[in-house]
């Protein structure tokens, strides 16, 4: 036997040596991001041991001259891959560019151990919103790309949506409804997030089987590789809903909800007192984990941006609902959205300290924990950045920089962490790049943090390009207001006198339009070093895109007033220089791939390829969800009256083009020959091109080649 022993010996090691180095999910991420062969530059390894006090942790070193990744978690370990890329080998990875060849990229081998501790429990992301305005129509390839990036940003808690409408098909069909009640209860792909909310039912409808199996399959995918690098997604739980005819179809005792945008019909509210309360909750949740699985966390907003609560118990409901929440996982928390009049204070008084883990929802504009802190309940700090899905720079940089240090002072047993909650994605990157570096950083590293941002951004150091962020983080990143997104002029219905876009925004600049010239002055004298960088051409064509939606935001006042004074010289020429610089941005926008329309209804349709059998008709029915969403929204009653058109206007090359540049060529002509558009006339026109297919081609070019031109033309001489 000893004979064998050096030889059994022999085979142990070169089997140990033949062992994978990384864990399996973090090697087919390192090549998902980076290109094949990634995952052999960089050692990783998962090791609890690095927290001792049940706080994320990661190190980054070296070991057999590479760099070596550790994390007390998989997540930690996912955001120190992250951090490496971003800190040392100068990679960043965002919207515009979620993956790339890193073959050629120098891996720095760290000489000393840098290690991270993080201060949040939680890194939530997500708002029921984003699941509509940003994610409606995202291919399986574009989540996998989302999830990578979540995961190299230290997101453990994200909100996860897809196949809600299965599990609801699932509910209804058991609960002996007919295919056509479940089609006027479930809405449509790009309506989705209002409905789980409780806003609405069926618009956007109805859905083919393929769009059922679909969401299911889709929904499997998203959820398993969510959990297979170390999040918990968070599912939404039976908030007591019910599809409005529920008292007549079930017979039970369900609240009328009244209408949500004067039109919509809102889903029924079941009464906690209902003697069928808990079989209906279980159904619910049964039905939930065949297609999603079991979960720690559940999110449930009753009474959202309204509803009715007369006659219902507060406290009973919540009770109830909690309760049944905990008998189908006992384990389980509450998330709850700090929002309108939620979480009230029968809520807060009701569930148990450390039931609840609630969303601040908007943290950075119109915080609401300094008040009480929640009463004790566990609440995360939290940025809505965007609302709509809105295209424009726009943000709270400095609140970002400091106020989640400062609610960890104020309420150190209180906040649990972080969380992104924008209602639409893939505007201001460095916002999201911010909140989630903010945990693992010292207060004190905020100071030199766009340095560091710059040099990551664009792969070296720039002055040029430091000088233009700290002059935009100061500016138009920094609303001082609590104010949505400032919207543009040109996507407003043509009037003027515009003051706002949507029923809740507002046109009004609070910033000083010439510091955003001077950002984009400062970061044009890097043209030539950064063409070809994709970050670059993306955020070049961002700050000339604000600059010259800036202006127009004076221009139309000038246009008014040379109206008023009957100076139609003057008047014609104005309104020309404005469609002139819409065609421009349509031109600019065209070139970048983040802002434009093609991207998005091509995405819509292209989900049709995902299933075998789809029609040309499935096809053109996706992206009639995709084009109403971004500009009528709704039926007349709910766009006009309801004040939801243009709510979630986009910027983008195509768009200005077709939609907005056609509407101001139609009122400017229409004040020329002394006529008038009303409302309903201009519903019509819009509506009529949510039906159309066609989008205007632009020649394709150099994004930063037109960004210096456009720039040069209309503020060289200023």
């Amino acid at each position: 036997m000893k004979k064998f022993l050096p030889l059994m010996m022999a085979m142990v090691f070169a089997l140990m040596s033949c062992a994978p180095k990384n864990p399996a999910q973090v090697s087919a991420l390192l090549d998902r991001i980076g290109g094949e062969g990634t995952s052999e530059r960089i050692e990783t390894q998962v090791k609890t041991a690095l927290s001792e006090d049940g706080k994320d942790v990661f190190e980054i070193s070296s070991k057999d001259g590479k760099p070596f990744i550790q994390g007390s978690s998989l997540s930690a370990l996912t955001t120190g891959i992250g951090w490496y890329l971003n800190h040392y080998a100068h990679v960043n990875l965002s919207w515009n560019n979620l993956t790339t060849d890193l073959s050629g990229v120098e891996f720095p081998v760290p000489e000393v151990t840098e290690r991270r501790e993080c201060s949040a429990d939680y890194r939530y992301y997500l708002n029921y919103c984003t699941y509509s305005y940003s994610m409606a129509f995202w291919t399986q390839e574009r989540w996998e790309q989302e999830i990578d990036w979540m995961a190299l940003h230290g997101i453990n808690l994200p909100l996860a949506a897809v196949g809600m409408d299965v599990v609801w098909k699932n509910v209804l069909t058991e609960a002996g409804y007919t295919r056509e009640d479940i089609d006027k209860f479930v809405a449509g792909p790009g309506f989705q997030a209002w409905w789980l909310m409780s806003n609405l039912e069926g618009w956007g409808g109805p859905n083919p089987d393929w769009w059922y199996e679909r969401q299911e399959q889709l929904s499997k995918f998203i959820l398993g590789r969510m959990r297979e690098l170390g999040m918990e997604p968070v599912l939404p739980g039976y908030g007591n809903i019910l599809p409005s005819n529920a008292s007549e179809k079930m017979g039970v005792d369900a609240i009328d909800q009244g209408n949500w945008c004067s039109g919509f019909r809102r889903p029924a509210f079941l009464m906690p007192t209902d003697k069928r309360y808990a079989e209906i909750a279980q159904l619910y949740y049964k039905n939930l984990e065949k297609v999603m699985g079991k979960a720690k966390y559940y999110s449930m907003d009753p009474f959202h941006e309204g509803g009715r609560t007369k006659g219902i118990n507060l406290k009973e409901a919540y009770y109830t609902i909690y309760s049944e929440m905990q008998k189908h996982s006992p384990e389980a928390k509450w998330v709850i959205q700090s929002w309108g009049d939620n979480p009230r204070k029968e809520a807060l008084d009701t569930i148990p300290k450390g039931g609840f883990v609630v969303l601040d929802l908007y943290s950075d504009g119109l915080s609401r924990w300094e008040k009480n802190g929640y009463e004790g309940h566990d609440f995360l700090w939290c940025m809505l950045h965007n609302f709509g899905g809105k295209t424009g720079m726009h943000g709270r940089f400095d609140p970002l920089l400091n106020n989640y240090y400062n609610a960890l002072e104020k309420y150190p047993d209180g906040v649990k962490g972080v969380g992104a909650t924008p209602e639409g994605l893939e505007t201001s990157p460095i916002l999201y790049d911010l909140l989630f570096e903010l945990p693992w950083m010292k207060r004190e590293e905020g100071k030199d943090w766009i340095k560091r941002y710059s040099e990551a951004r664009y792969g070296e150091k720039s002055e040029a390009m430091e000088k233009g962020w700290d002059i935009l983080a100061k500016t138009v990143l920094n609303c001082p207001t609590p104010s949505q997104d400032i919207e543009a002029v040109i996507c407003a219905r043509p009037s003027l006198d515009v003051r706002r876009v949507s029923g809740w925004g507002t046109c009004k600049i609070y910033h000083d339009i010439n510091k955003v010239r001077e950002a984009a002055t400062e970061m044009l004298k890097d043209k030539e070093r950064f063409k070809d960088c994709p970050n670059y051409q993306h955020d070049i064509a961002d700050v000339v895109r604000q600059t010259l939606t800036d202006s127009t935001y004076y221009l139309i006042k000038d246009i008014a007033a040379s109206y008023e004074k009957k100076d139609m010289a003057a008047f014609k020429a104005q309104y020309t220089t404005f469609l002139g610089i819409l065609g421009d941005l349509n031109r600019l926008l065209s070139q970048v791939g983040l802002f434009r329309l093609e991207k998005w209804t091509s995405s819509a349709r292209n989900i049709c390829d995902e299933v075998p059998g789809t029609t040309e008709a499935d096809r053109d029915w996706m992206e009639w969800n995709a084009r109403t969403l971004i500009t009528v929204w709704g039926p007349e009653q709910c766009a006009e009256k309801g004040k939801l058109h243009d709510y979630s206007s986009r910027q983008w090359g195509g768009m200005l083009n077709d939609f907005y540049l056609a509407r101001w060529e139609m009122f400017f002509k229409a004040l020329e020959e002394g006529k008038t558009i009303s409302s309903p006339e201009w519903f019509k026109w819009e509506e009529n091109w949510t039906r159309s297919k066609t989008i205007t081609k632009v020649a394709e070019e150099n994004p930063v080649d037109v960004a210096c031109e456009l720039y040069d033309k209309y503020f060289s001489k200023q």
